[in-house]
C-alpha cells in the first residue's frame, strides 16, 4: 500500500504546481481571515495547506513531510490498526485548519493579509513524532540534536518569531500547529505523554 504521506506529498505538489502558473488560482485558494470570517470563505484553511510561494518553499515542506509523516503513520498503525488510516488523514487536514486559527482571529479585519503553505501542518507532524520518540536524533544543518530539544529550541524561535512583524512567515501556524500536533498525538495515545516524560529522564547529554 502506498504511504498516505507520499498521497498528500503528490496532491500538494500537483496544487502548488496549478497555482504557481495561475494567479487567479493561488489568490482562490489563499488564506485571507478577513474572507474566512466576512464572505463566510471557509474553504480557505483547508486550501491554503495545499499551496505554495515558490518550489523552495514547496520542497522544504514536503522534504520534512516525507521523513516525518511515514514515521508518524507507522506510529498510528501500530496503535491503531487499519483505523489509522483515516486517523492520519483527519489529523493533517484538522492540523493545517487549528494552525491557522490564531492567525484568522488576530488578522480577520485586515483584507490585505494573507498566508498560504503546509508549514504548521508539517509542524504539527514533527511535534507528534517528538512526542512518540523525543530522543531520536534531528539533523539540523549536520548538527544533531535530540527531538525534544529540537521542539524546545523551534517553539521558543517560533514564538518569538511571531512577535516580529514584517517577517513575512507565519511564525503563528508553526507554533500552534506544533501544540496541535502533540494534542492530538496524546489523544491516539494517552500513554505517549507519560512515555516522553520517562524517556526525558532517562536522557544523558554525556
Amino acid at each position: 500500500m502506498i504511504p498516505i504521506t507520499l498521497i498528500i506529498i503528490g496532491i500538494t505538489i500537483l496544487i502548488s504546481i496549478l497555482a504557481f502558473n495561475n494567479d487567479q488560482l493561488m489568490r482562490k485558494l489563499l488564506m485571507n481571515p478577513y474572507l474566512v470570517v466576512n464572505k463566510s470563505q471557509f474553504y480557505r484553511t483547508i486550501t491554503s495547506g495545499f499551496i505554495h510561494a515558490n518550489w523552495m518553499h514547496l520542497g522544504f515542506n514536503m522534504f520534512a513531510f516525507f521523513f516525518f509523516g511515514r514515521v508518524v503513520e507507522s506510529y498510528f498503525y501500530q496503535i491503531l490498526g487499519n483505523k489509522s488510516i483515516f486517523v492520519f488523514i483527519a489529523f493533517y487536514v484538522t492540523a493545517i485548519i487549528a494552525s491557522d486559527l490564531i492567525t484568522i482571529f488576530r488578522n480577520k479585519d485586515n483584507p490585505n493579509y494573507n498566508s498560504l503553505g503546509a508549514s504548521g501542518a508539517v509542524s504539527a507532524i514533527v511535534f507528534t513524532s517528538i512526542l512518540y520518540a523525543p530522543l531520536n536524533n534531528i539533523y539540523i544543518y549536520f548538527i544533531k540534536l535530540p527531538g525534544f530539544i529540537f521542539g524546545l529550541i523551534y517553539v521558543i524561535y517560533s514564538y518569538w518569531q511571531s512577535k516580529n512583524e514584517g517577517t513575512g512567515i507565519n511564525h503563528d501556524a508553526h507554533l500552534y500547529g506544533a501544540i496541535y500536533g502533540i494534542i492530538f498525538g496524546i489523544i491516539v495515545y494517552p500513554d505517549s505523554a507519560g512515555g516522553f516524560i520517562e524517556q526525558i529522564l532517562q536522557y544523558r547529554i554525556f
